[in-house]
């Protein structure tokens, strides 16, 4: 008898909440930086800050485990930024956009820990499912 490598509805629903909740943190990051409330007219260097949202992007795409084990650990450093920026902005443009980043940082973290604990719980099943079929 051979296990299904298939994933779960569970496992595919958690990769795409935390693909997607990372393209809402790049996409946040950017237009915070750049339209929406940029620290200086035209746009702001703080724009880089998205560049390492972009690296795990494909392996997240990919189904690494590993990719969201060290996301799920990254994605603190974001979740800093905006309770920093979200009590310190002095406009309301600025505190709305942090809370979102909190938010999505929140959903980012539970979805790859969520993710990852999923599918060890499947491996361990389909290992000993396996070590009891003859």
């Amino acid at each position: 008898m051979t296990v299904s490598t298939l994933p779960t509805a569970s496992v595919s629903t958690t990769r795409w909440l935390a693909v997607g909740s990372l393209v809402g943190l790049i996409v946040l990051g950017l237009a915070w930086e750049l339209w929406l409330a940029p620290l200086r007219p035209g746009g702001s260097w703080l724009a880089l800050k998205v560049l390492p949202l972009v690296v795990p992007l494909a392996g997240l795409l990919k189904n690494r485990m590993y990719t969201y084990r060290w996301v799920s650990l990254m994605v603190w450093l974001y979740f800093t930024e905006g309770v920093v920026r979200a009590w310190s902005d002095t406009n309301g443009v600025g505190q709305v956009l942090a809370l979102i980043q909190v938010l999505l940082c929140l959903a980012l973290f539970t979805a790859c820990a969520w993710h990852v604990r999923l599918r060890l719980r499947n491996a361990a099943e389909a290992r000993k499912l396996e070590g009891a079929t003859p």
